[in-house]
């Protein structure tokens, strides 16, 4: 029930009256009260914000403002608590940070920002998530205006996106952002090594970086990341990596992750041309490894696959959709020696029925299987998948034009299947 309705039936069953002077609710004799139920009005306020807590945020400010106890009950903290404000912060609003201070809130995302970033630390000074993403007149300047002292409670900042942003504030956030657990810097081109050394330095506690189109960043900078070099003792608790279309990034890379790394459960590989078989021997070493991306790597192919298999990978996704020399050799490695894997994706890989009937029989756990584009897959196939992949819930059958609708109907018996992508192709 929305807050409006609460706030409709408060009025028409004429349960409470407002005391004009103080804002308050007082009481009045109800029927409710003879048949035994318990009326909103008299449940306790840590109750009352348990309810408000599910409704949508827009309907916890109209329930505020019914009276004054509701008011109190839907200020409290735990109703915001998982509330991550989008705002746009264009001109002065003195009231606004203190009232997200009083919800307790300390997660924002800053839609678009024509005021100084520095508002934001100062009037949020216990945020934990600030997510600045596409915000493109985030400069170094702001940054440094922003950074002046330290922000210990900040665990997630989000700065794909903000383009202008380069080394120099990468130096404020490793002195004074040292809590970072989460940090994303997704296209922002004009971070190098230089920087990735200074994270290396500051930022111990980081568990997920991202990485993806810094086309400065080479071998060097994910050495420094790794601990390799002298000057810096490197991100070790890093669990999650993503480097996709970082284009100088070689196998050397690779080395130095798995060298360093030892904790890293996936790493995001997609559309680093550079990277070879080879680097994928490094990759197999890794036990704490769950999710590979190795999406258009087109140097990548059974060679690499028989190393993860051989190598006791303990992979549960595996991307190489796109990938020109995957065959079905390659997926026979896949499906022989990968057999922990929950989601594989195959698209536009050069695999015939096959390699699907070898997935079929062995990958057993597969949740999720995209084939999508795999023009050589048909119906027989299709039906070694249904008959053995119980616990398929996904699948994208887009652009398989061999598959007829006998073969569809046998997949749309899989008893847990609840998403079938087949595109706008034509079914025979």
């Amino acid at each position: 029930m929305e807050a409006t309705e609460l706030y409709a039936n408060y009025h028409r069953k004429q349960l409470k009256v407002h005391d004009n002077n103080s804002g308050a609710c007082s009481e009045t004799t109800t029927a409710d009260d003879d048949d035994g139920r318990t009326h909103i009005s008299r449940l306790y306020p840590e109750i009352l914000a348990i309810i408000f807590g599910m409704l949508e945020v827009r309907d916890r400010g109209r329930a505020a403002q019914v009276c004054h106890s509701w008011k109190e009950a839907a200020y409290h903290r735990s109703v915001w608590r998982s509330c991550e404000p989008k705002l746009h912060l264009r001109r002065a609003n003195p009231s606004l940070f203190p009232s997200l201070v009083r919800r307790g809130i300390r997660r924002v995302q800053i839609l678009s920002l024509r005021r100084s970033l520095r508002d934001v630390t100062q009037g949020l000074p216990n945020i934990e998530s600030l997510d600045l993403s596409g915000c493109f007149n985030v400069t170094d300047i702001g940054i440094a205006h922003a950074l002046t002292s330290d922000l210990p409670t900040l665990k997630r900042l989000n700065l794909s996106l903000c383009k202008q942003i380069t080394d120099s504030s990468l130096s404020r956030l490793a002195q004074y952002c040292r809590q970072l657990q989460e940090l994303d810097l997704g296209g922002c081109c004009n971070v190098t090594n230089a920087g990735l050394l200074l994270i290396a330095w500051g930022l111990k506690s980081l568990k997920s970086l991202n990485l993806r189109s810094c086309w400065h960043v080479s071998d060097l900078g994910i050495a420094s990341l790794a601990g390799l070099g002298s000057d810096a003792e490197g991100n070790l608790a890093l669990e999650h990596l993503g480097l996709q279309d970082c284009q100088k990034l070689t196998d050397d890379a690779l080395m130095h992750v798995s060298t360093g790394l030892k904790h890293l459960k996936s790493i995001n590989l997609s559309f680093c041309l550079s990277i070879s078989d080879s680097g994928l021997k490094y990759l197999a070493k890794m036990p704490s490894l769950c999710e590979l991306n190795l999406r258009s790597c087109d140097n990548i192919s059974d060679v690499g696959m028989a190393y993860l298999a051989e190598g006791g990978s303990r992979i549960t996704s595996l991307d190489v959709s796109f990938c020109d020399r995957i065959d079905d050799q390659a997926v026979v490695h896949v499906a022989h020696g990968l057999v922990h894997l929950k989601q594989l994706s195959l698209s536009a890989c050069h695999v015939s029925d096959e390699g699907l009937i070898r997935v079929a029989l062995s990958l057993l756990d597969l949740q999720t299987l995209n084939i999508g584009q795999c023009s050589r897959i048909t119906d027989r196939s299709i039906q070694a998948v249904a008959d053995h992949l119980r616990k398929l819930r996904c699948i994208d059958l887009y652009g398989c034009t061999k598959i007829t609708t006998s073969g569809l109907e046998k997949i749309m018996k899989l008893p847990q299947l609840s998403v079938l992508n087949l595109g706008l192709w034509h079914i025979r």
